[in-house]
């Protein structure tokens, strides 16, 4: 009878653990979707803004032009946010103190 109820109680634990997991999933699950979705209509928004620029711009030169203006002004956008995000990511930060030193590393080869 000792071990009936010693599975019993370990089954109704299990039961608990997993509909708590399958609540956090579920939760986690749609938080991750509205990001996603979020993230499709920054970029959808970004296009938009991009094609408006163009299209200003081929008020006054080529299209081409415009078009490469807005893009070379776009990357540089991007290569500004991901600098300023290398910088803000350190490889160091999430170790401990009480941690062995790291072996020193190799240089960059693209920098």
């Amino acid at each position: 009878m000792d071990t009936n109820l010693s599975d019993q109680v370990a089954q109704v634990v299990r039961d608990a653990i997993a509909d708590e997991l399958r609540a956090q999933t579920r939760k986690q699950r749609r938080t991750a979707a509205f990001y996603t979705a979020s993230g499709a209509a920054g970029l959808y928004a970004g296009a938009a803004v991009a094609a408006c620029l163009v299209l200003l711009l081929d008020a006054v030169m080529p299209a081409w032009v415009a078009a490469l203006l807005v893009g070379a002004a776009l990357a540089g956008v991007a290569y500004v946010l991901k600098s300023a995000a290398r910088k803000q990511s350190s490889p160091t930060a999430a170790i401990p103190p009480e941690a062995p030193p790291l072996p020193p590393r190799a240089p960059d080869i693209g920098q």
